[in-house]
């Protein structure tokens, strides 16, 4: 039944929207049929600051009965969190941004149900247009002060009293929280009663029996009754309508309470529930803030686990802050803020299984006078056009500046609740517009000239990516999804899915269920930009081993790995009667096992491992674990869904599989929280010697021997806690001349650990963990196993990716080059730098291999990197480009792009508001591209030059230029194709009228156009005005209003991130399909336009190269040319005209 849950999604929706159909609806008065002008529909008009828009929204197209914007489908396909529970409005616009009144056509709308449109309501001879919407949201309102607490419930003994708190929301919205408030309180002892007995049973929240649980009542702290095998008690005396209360505790744990129930004249029963202790772990971490002196501020901290933690302790500078004087809790609150209270601060946790540690957040406190924004901008070079170059020299750069878009302090008396978001960021003020002299012509561009202090765009981290099977590739349809233990939405049909980070999260935790129950369930701990950039990233899920059929009354082995070249790692020993039912009833039939086994001795099974491997360590810390195995358990009666427990069960490692010092004594078994993404511990090992006790002979192998139970938890863990740590600087470059201007923000650099075979260090024994960082604007730090005294003890395999496209690092044949790699001699040699192509180059040069050789002291050549100690994770963080790192650099290095308006995709927050920008909307960006066949012997650059089309205000002035190189079709010599970006038409940044791009495309080589798709060419032709194609060089049209399909050859793709949007469109585009992706070119599949290109003759150059190198000779010789063709064209009609006249 899961794979049908989305259809009777759909199904609701479709009913919801056909019960719609005879809904009233408000009649609008007829308007022009056509025009491009939109305008603000006025009964929307007069909002107060508690509410806000949406992004517009677009799920169904006019066909059949019309258009249907169903609010219950919106929420499907967009995820339940994109329109706020009770939308207060509700805005419809075409997709040509008409208002329904400006088309003359009759809708619906409701903003609890949605919108819809019928054909047949429609005057004669119209249809519905194609519609998108968006919704007016409330703000989230604030409680009001706590009132007093009420009386004490009860007439005697122990109850509680309450108080209550409003919500006073302007928009009548509700807050978070609960308005209610319970506290303890007691009342006089009440009278006993002899002849009466309370009966009660303690279960897990799975109604397991809990035998050996201790029992007491609230007004007597001594045990009163312990339970019995079956979790039952049993206490005398006890009035049976005295409602008492009881508690429960256990090892293990946490503390539980009922209140008892009469259920005759002289009995009462309870049922009191206890909770497995969970370690703490934070949900929300304290934020940095900025802050004048003699202002407030709140650091917010919040964690969770079982029991729930209440001790909060706050540190400043890594001390310890007087609890009595600040008088904190999970909230530390500062007010009157002076200069020596800036600097870092952390918070920790506590429960009865432990503590943890969060984040560290930065204050920093202004003193008078002293500006939170510098005016000056900060340098930021932009490469220009190849044509713009100095003759001779490399490309040119221009610097543009940009503003650091550091938070500025709020208003006095800001800051004061909670959860506050900096209101306001140092942010582009003022920009200038320049002009840059090019070969023949003027390059315009706008310079940010003043920064200053301006509301924020609030930053939204986004993580997308696609789920696949790790064996066959093929995607998870329709896979749940959850982020910790929530549910947020489903894959698509091709395994893709789109998360927004929740605020103040370090890690994002997400879980992927297969609903066919074929694939273990994927954990993963997803790194993502906290700035608000995209990341993309591929999850692939491991599909379970084939089921064996147990008899629940005999022992079974069950092997732990099974390599061809090697035996198993270990086995899975299940006695006799070890199964039972979750409610703790034994099971006697036939078990269906699948157990599942990550075997690190295969390396690529890397790439399929739950987690990141961290544990909480004594101090609250996270701390990393180097593996030695995983598997999955999944035992259930014959065609049950019904999971079955067991217990105790053995784990038995073979000895000779563990061969690092000291880790056959430091092994443990661990399970993992999906929750939370962290592993636990459940034991340790002992040494298994030979049968008898005695001592094991040679030939025999020595067994490591733990015990556990396998109940809610089904993924476990051999792992060792490994002290020596390191971290690695890495940074992604847009080319291989790694200038340090040209860095690439949002790159996923994964770093997998290798325990090498002794002396033979690239030959990796086993993988032991792994770890990912994005690169942020400084690189990005990983943390990996290191050794001081041996060198090659732990090696690494370092790889980079960017949306699903591979990055190559610096090269190692037949030496590697210092410069080149990053790093200097001699530690470079110490390191043993090696690209993965440096034995053999048919191989991949995707990553590269080092030693992971911790630096030593007094190594002036070790002392900058790019291996640090793990005490020095800030020196990482903030060194300089100079100092010693590795490198990446894009392989689709042909790739050019140009702004008018200058724009930093990697920081959403450098967005600026003008017309002439290319993303008009910061919060979503929608990315166009057109794709172009060249037929040709070479690989070609096509260029997309950009201009206004229909918008008066911007109409042929330059928005950007866009360059891609074609890539050969390997199954088509001869032919090539690129992918080519334009800026999409729509409305510009002001929201007030549409423009329709006029895009140009033109190869740079001898080429001319030989075909134009024919739908697109019936489309344009459909919409005018039409674009004069006199040229055949190039193609010109107006950009299409709306979403074209690869049938077209022009893929759309919406996001909130534009690298993201981007990277998805080209995928489409390089495999010619609208939902598919491939990153091998198919040249003949949804083409927009073909142009036939050819060599130029032997020492001619083609005209591009000629127009930029001397552009006066050139537009010379074109003018002799075209006279001399017209005198050769008109010689034979004038002697036919002489012939006649004679």
């Amino acid at each position: 039944m899961a794979p049908l849950l989305p259809l009777l999604c759909l199904g609701v929706a479709a009913a919801h929207l056909a019960s719609a159909r005879d809904a009233a609806s408000t009649q609008e008065p007829p308007g022009p049929a056509w025009g491009l002008q939109g305008q603000p529909s006025p009964t929307l008009e007069g909002w107060e600051e508690a509410s806000e828009w949406t992004s517009w929204f677009n799920v169904d197209h006019p066909g059949g009965d019309g258009d249907f914007e169903s609010l219950a489908a919106i929420r499907f396909y967009y995820g339940p969190t994109r329109v706020c529970p009770r939308p207060l409005a509700l805005e419809a616009r075409t997709t040509d941004w008409a208002l329904p009144s400006a088309v003359g056509e009759r809708v619906h709308l409701s903003p609890a149900r949605g919108f819809w449109c019928l054909n047949r309501e429609q005057p004669r001879g119209r249809r519905c247009s194609n519609y998108h919407v968006r919704f007016r949201c409330p703000l989230e309102a604030a409680w009001g002060a706590w009132g007093p607490w009420g009386p004490c419930s009860g007439s005697c003994g122990p109850g509680r009293r309450l108080r209550r708190r409003s919500c006073p929301s302007p928009a009548g919205g509700a807050c978070p929280g609960r308005p209610l408030e319970a506290q303890k309180c007691v009342r006089p002892q009440c009278p006993g009663c002899p002849d009466h007995t309370l009966l009660g049973s303690v279960l897990t929240p799975s109604s397991r029996p809990l035998p050996g649980a201790r029992v007491s009542l609230r007004d007597d702290p001594d045990v009163v009754a312990t339970t019995d095998a079956r979790g039952a008690f049993r206490v005398p005396g006890v009035c049976a309508s005295s409602r008492t209360n009881v508690s429960a505790q256990m090892d293990g744990f946490s503390a539980g309470a009922a209140q008892a129930q009469a259920n005759s004249s002289v009995s009462a029963v309870v049922t009191v529930i206890l909770h497995q202790l969970e370690k703490p772990y934070l949900v929300k971490h304290p934020e940095s803030r900025v802050r004048a002196a003699g202002q407030n501020v709140t650091l917010c901290c919040k964690a969770s686990g079982t029991p729930t933690p209440k001790k909060y302790s706050w540190f400043h500078n890594g001390t310890l802050l007087d609890r009595r004087q600040h008088r904190y809790g999970s909230h530390l609150e500062l007010r009157g803020l002076r200069p020596d209270q800036a600097g870092s601060y952390h918070c920790k946790a506590w429960n009865e299984a432990g503590a943890v540690r969060s984040g560290t957040a930065q204050l920093t406190v202004l003193a008078p006078g002293q500006p939170a924004c510098d005016p000056q901008p900060l340098e930021h070079l932009i490469r220009l056009p190849d044509d713009c170059a100095q003759p001779g020299g490399g490309p040119a750069y221009l610097n543009v500046g940009h503003c650091p878009d550091t938070p500025c302090p709020g208003t006095a008396g800001s800051g004061a609740r909670c959860g506050d978001s900096p209101a306001r960021c140092c942010s582009v003020q003022r920009l200038e517009k320049r002009e840059v002299r090019c070969s023949g012509s003027l390059l315009p561009v706008k310079v940010v000239a003043e920064c200053g202090c301006r509301k924020c765009l609030a930053p939204r981290g986004l993580v997308r990516g696609r789920v696949v099977a790790a064996d066959s590739g093929e995607p998870l349809h329709f896979a749940r999804i959850l982020v910790g233990p929530e549910p947020v939405g489903f894959t698509s049909y091709q395994g893709d899915f789109t998360i927004e980070v929740p605020p103040a999260s370090e890690r994002l935790v997400v879980t992927f269920v297969d609903p066919s129950g074929e694939f273990v369930d994927a954990v993963r701990v997803l790194p993502f930009d906290p700035r608000g950039a995209g990341v993309y990233h591929e999850v692939k899920a491991m599909r379970k081993r084939a089921p064996v059929i147990l008899e629940a009354g005999r022992s079974h082995r069950i092997p732990l790995g099974e390599l061809e070249a090697a035996g198993p790692l270990g086995e899975l020993v299940l006695p006799p009667g070890a199964f039972r039912r979750a409610d703790g009833s034994p099971y006697a039939g036939p078990v269906e096992a699948r157990v599942t086994f990550v075997d690190p001795r295969d390396l690529g099974s890397a790439d399929t491992a739950p987690s990141d491997l961290r544990f909480v360590d004594g101090d609250g810390e996270l701390a990393p674990l180097r593996t030695y195995g995983m598997f999955s358990v999944d035992l259930r009666a014959p065609g049950s869904a019904e999971q079955l427990h067991a217990g105790p069960v053995a784990v038995r490692v073979a000895a000779d599989q563990i061969r690092m010092a000291g880790h056959v004594e430091a092994l443990k078994l661990w399970s993992l929280n999906p929750g939370t993404g962290l592993w636990e511990e459940e034991g340790g090992f002992r040494r298994e010697g030979a049968p008898g006790g005695g001592r094991a002979r040679r030939e025999e192998r020595v067994f490591l021997v733990g015990n556990t139970e396998i109940r809610e938890r089904r993924l476990f863990n051999l792992d060792v806690p490994e002290r020596r740590r390191c971290f690695v600087k890495v940074r992604a470059y847009l080319s291989d001349k790694f200038a340090p201007n040209e860095q690439v923000e949002g790159v996923v650099v994964t770093l997998v650990n290798l325990e090498p075979a002794p002396g033979f260090s690239a030959n990796p024994r086993t993988w032991g963990r792994f770890d990912s960082a994005v690169t942020g604007p400084n690189g990005a730090c990983l943390p990996a196993f290191c050794d001081a005294e041996q060198p090659d003890a732990y090696t690494a395999l370092v790889t980079a990716t960017l949306g699903g496209e591979e990055l190559e690092p610096a090269p190692s044949r037949p030496q590697p080059d210092a410069g080149a790699v990053g790093v200097a001699q001699p530690y470079l040699d110490r390191l043993g730098y090696r690209r993965t192509d440096h034995d053999d180059p048919a191989f991949k040069r995707n990553g590269f291999r080092i030693n992971l050789a911790k630096p030593r002291p007094g190594e002036p050549s070790e002392a900058n990197g790019p291996v640090y100690p793990w005490r020095s994770l800030r020196e990482c963080q903030d060194a300089p480009t100079t100092a010693s790192h590795f490198r990446f650099a894009r392989v689709e290095t042909d790739r050019y792009e140009y702004n008018v308006v200058p724009f930093r995709e990697a920081a959403p927050a450098s967005w600026t508001g003008d017309l002439l920008a290319w993303w008009p909307n910061p919060q979503e960006f929608r990315a166009c591209f057109l794709k172009v066949q060249i037929r040709g012997p070479q690989e070609y650059t096509v260029r997309s030059h950009n201009a206004g089309g229909s918008h008066p205000r911007t109409q042929g002035q330059l928005y950007g230029l866009r360059d891609a190189r074609s890539v050969r079709d390997p199954q088509r010599p001869g032919t090539s194709a690129a992918c080519v970006e334009f800026k999409c038409g729509g409305m510009l940044f002001d929201q007030q009228q549409v423009d329709r791009t006029l895009v140009t495309i033109m190869p740079q080589g001898s080429c001319h156009r030989v075909a134009v798709n024919g739908l697109l060419k019936d489309y344009l032709a459909r919409h005018p005005p039409p674009v004069p194609t006199d040229d055949p060089a190039t193609f010109a049209m107006l950009a299409p209003l709306d979403p074209l399909g690869h049938n077209y050859g022009v893929y759309t793709v919406t996001d909130q991130s534009p690298r993201l949007a981007k990277e998805i469109a080209i995928g489409r585009c390089f495999d010619g399909s609208s939902d598919g992706v491939s990153r091998e070119m198919k040249a003949d599949a949804g083409t927009a336009v073909t142009f036939q290109c050819q060599e130029p003759a032997a020492g001619r150059h083609n005209l591009f190269q000629r127009l930029l190198e001397s552009p006066a000779a050139v537009l010379g010789d074109i003018r002799r040319e075209m006279g001399q063709a017209q005198s050769r064209a008109l010689g034979p009609l004038r002697t036919r005209r002489g012939r006649a006249r004679q």
